[in-house]
């Protein structure tokens, strides 16, 4: 061996490789872990991948059917939110601030023949009634176990909402139907002779039923306030039955003004503390104990 120090050394061949021109780092082979993470396999996702992603898109499916997300409970005839509740979503569906009924499917919405189940009266219209009389006014008073509420209906705001719920209480289709959905500040919704009626309440259907036939629409010409009596209804077109709703409170306005598509019947003119405490003893929008309507008698 050369003592010379000035002489060059020559490079290990393993050096010599890890510098030469061109030469790249091997890369991992598919699916190995490289720094305490798997790489996956170049050309193509992993099936395990497709797999978590397929279960991904069928959860997301189930929850946008079944109103869990992007959609309301939605929701016959209104629910002070739509059919089925006010000022929230419905059983189903509804957001809070609007008044509707949540829609039934054709299955449940009436039993052969047309008629509808629950125990509604069979003296009961099974189409739209006659428009109240212009200029006429009726008093309809409602009797809970909670006292007497008394309401005046005028047939000038809405002639055919106001001939619809006189024929309805004269038939007996409120007596033992329950205010299912209460917020407070809001409203108290009640009227779903079909799935809210004491003796067979339906607590998974409250909300969704109606008369078994619809109504037509009419125009809102006055403002919602603390007292307002109006009918609930889905989003659709002319689909107002029995469903109706009281305001609790002057607050509701906006919410209520910003679809204006609930039918005013008229008010309450006395026993508004009733809806309150209606209302206070509710211990959630759809109440485990809802207060029923006794009695809904109308005065000539």
């Amino acid at each position: 061996m050369s003592t010379d120090q000035n002489r060059p050394r020559p490079r290990s061949s393993k050096k010599r490789r890890a510098v030469q021109s061109g030469a790249a780092r091997r890369a991992p082979a598919p699916g190995r872990v490289r720094g305490g993470g798997a790489t996956p396999p170049s050309g193509g996702i992993p099936g395990l991948w497709l797999a978590i992603g397929a279960v991904g898109v069928f959860i997301v499916g189930v929850l946008l059917a079944s109103g869990t997300i992007g959609g309301a409970k939605p929701s016959a005839t209104a629910d002070a939110y739509s059919t089925g509740s006010a000022g929230s979503a419905g059983p189903s569906s509804e957001v809070r601030g609007s008044v509707s009924v949540v829609p039934p499917s054709a299955a449940d919405a009436s039993a052969p023949g047309g008629s509808v189940t629950g125990g509604i009266p069979s003296g009961c219209p099974k189409a739209q009634p006659p428009a109240a009389a212009a200029g006429s006014t009726k008093t309809v008073t409602i009797d809970t176990p909670n006292g007497k509420m008394v309401l005046t209906l005028q047939a000038d705001l809405s002639p055919i909402a106001v001939g619809n719920f006189v024929a309805l209480a004269s038939c007996g289709y409120y007596d033992g139907v329950v205010f299912h959905r209460v917020v407070p500040n809001f409203v108290i919704q009640g009227g779903d002779g079909q799935y809210a009626r004491t003796g067979t309440y339906d607590p998974s259907r409250a909300g969704t039923g109606g008369p078994g036939y619809e109504i037509q629409d009419e125009p809102v010409t006055t403002q919602y306030s603390r007292g307002t009596v109006a009918m609930a209804r889905t989003s659709a077109p002319n689909s107002v039955g029995s469903q109706f709703f009281i305001v609790l409170s002057d607050d509701a306005r906006t919410a209520l003004q910003s679809a204006n598509t609930y039918q005013i019947l008229g008010s309450v003119t006395s026993g508004m503390e009733v809806a309150d405490a209606i209302a206070a003893a509710a211990d959630a929008e759809n109440p485990t104990n809802p207060i029923p309507m006794t009695k809904v008698t109308v005065a000539p």
